[in-house]
């Protein structure tokens, strides 16, 4: 696949330099700027401008309508209960989900790799790198604020709320005193964009181009936000998903009996949902406000014209879809992200082809000029950008520690639940919600055939051992174990 990524590379050099030559003002020897900016557990359901829901997006949305949305954009899965490590150490290191972590020991990662290309690169927010978490210094020039995997949640978080009552007396999204998002006195997310200001400004005091990362810890629990955003969000005019259940079938049996599961009361009530989807709403309209503070800044910075500006997530997240709460599937919901890319020489449009959303680290590379290294698993976009019928990927993979295996093509995906012993068969140009399962049904055996073997060749092709049909034995030091021994679920702060 570093074969594949490689060859991309050099056909899209053309590209790279056609777009560098726009962003430059026409001046190749002027490189562009990049604002790489980086949610957590935001689906691609909740961008306004995308009409799939009600959240409030106007800054997201100045983006999606100025930019190249690529709306079928995935995240690989992940080899930890905390999916954001895994899908941000595939972004880092540039390498797929079973070679990720030894790639990142061994290589330089992708924010190092701007920095020798001459970059002066920023960092603020989440980081959450495999074997990385505290050595942000090492690789960024300026670094502010480094944050944990999330804010700390408190035990009055969990299992809410049981009813109207239960919400009236309980946790409130906007109590300071709690800590979590407001531990420090000012919510993360405002100094997460206080700091990406104060870099757009900084910026213009140097001769080199700048990258920023800026991670927001948002739209992670726990949902906290100031209390005019959840009003924005009056809960009788909140809906319940279309593929809500009470309770989802073998929970445990797929490795979802973890922490985030814990977040809504089990069975799952409407109210329940509602309420908590409520207040996921309001954390990514508070993300959203920051983020518009951050673009007007580098519009009044007069360095606009020559960035490109990336937003995308790490994971999206259930809350409430098939009676899940978390990220720990791959039903679309959690396992597609939003991906807009706008700047110099590209023109607005969205593409359907399915793609990563890691492959944004080679296509930084490209649009930089800079070499992408051979080590690099996933493929740069510029074909894409260039051509929005090219080829990318022949299918999309997806696995979960050995407890559930993915693999989508042209509209079809297959998801297996090794210990649970299930297939889930899906047409998801006929059922996006993914609510009919085919599987049993006989007219479509060959197509589950077909993908079966789809899988287990993208299993070979990722490093993947597992054996779909015969499971190791789930091991007792397990993550998801030791969650079900707590009495109360005391997250730890890199969840």
């Amino acid at each position: 696949m570093s074969r594949q990524s490689t060859l991309s590379s050099l056909a899209g050099l053309s590209i790279a330099t056609a777009l560098s030559a726009v962003a430059a003002d026409d001046n190749p020897e002027k490189k562009p700027n990049f604002l790489f900016i980086l949610a957590d557990d935001t689906t691609y359901e909740v961008i306004a401008a995308a009409g799939m829901t009600k959240v409030k997006t106007p800054n997201i949305d100045r983006l999606y309508r100025g930019g190249v949305v690529f709306t079928h954009t995935y995240n690989m899965g992940s080899w930890s209960p905390a999916v954001c490590i895994a899908s941000r150490t595939m972004l880092n290191s540039g390498m797929t989900i079973n070679r990720d972590r030894r790639g990142a020991k061994q290589h330089p990662l992708w924010p190092r790799l701007m920095g020798d290309d001459g970059y002066k690169t920023y960092f603020t927010g989440k980081w959450h790198v495999s074997g990385f978490d505290r050595k942000q210094k090492t690789i960024f020039d300026v670094v502010k604020h480094p944050r944990p995997g999330m804010p700390r949640q408190t035990p009055s978080g969990y299992h809410r709320p049981k009813d109207e009552e239960d919400y009236k007396n309980g946790w409130k999204p906007w109590d300071k005193s709690k800590g979590g998002f407001w531990q420090g006195g000012e919510h993360w997310s405002i100094i997460a964009a206080d700091d990406a200001i104060g870099f757009i400004d900084d910026a213009k005091k140097t001769d080199k181009p700048f990258f920023i990362y800026l991670g927001f810890n948002s739209a992670h629990d726990p949902r906290q936000v100031p209390k005019e955003y959840v009003d924005m969000y009056p809960i009788e005019k909140m809906e319940t998903p279309k593929n809500f259940i009470a309770l989802y079938p073998d929970a445990a049996k797929i490795g979802c009996d973890i922490r985030d599961e814990f977040l809504l009361p089990s069975p799952r009530t409407e109210y329940s949902v509602k309420v908590n989807r409520q207040e996921y709403y309001a954390c990514v309209t508070f993300m959203d406000h920051q983020i518009g503070r951050v673009l007007d800044a580098l519009e009044k910075s007069g360095q606009a014209d020559n960035t490109y500006i990336i937003f995308t997530a790490d994971n999206g997240l259930a809350v409430g879809h098939h009676g899940l709460a978390g990220k720990q599937n791959l039903y679309d919901h959690s396992v597609r992200l939003p991906f807009i890319i706008k700047g110099p020489g590209l023109k607005p449009r969205k593409i359907d082809t399915p793609i990563y959303m890691q492959d944004i680290m080679p296509t930084v590379l490209r649009l930089a000029g800079a070499k992408v290294p051979e080590w690099v698993e996933f493929k740069s976009l510029l074909p894409l950008l260039k051509d929005s019928n090219a080829t990318h990927y022949d299918h999309i993979y997806g696995q979960y520690l050995n407890y559930q295996r993915m693999v989508t093509k042209n509209g079809w995906k297959l998801i297996v639940y090794p210990y649970a012993k299930k297939r889930l068969l899906f047409n998801l140009d006929k059922d996006p919600d993914e609510m009919v399962n085919l599987a049993h049904n006989p007219e479509y055996s060959a197509k589950l055939e077909e993908l079966e073997k789809l899988l287990k060749t993208a299993q070979s092709e990722m490093g993947d051992t597992l054996d779909i049909n015969a499971p190791p034995p789930i091991s007792k030091r397990h993550p998801r174990q030791k969650n079900r021994r707590r009495k109360k679920p005391e997250p730890a702060a890199t969840e």
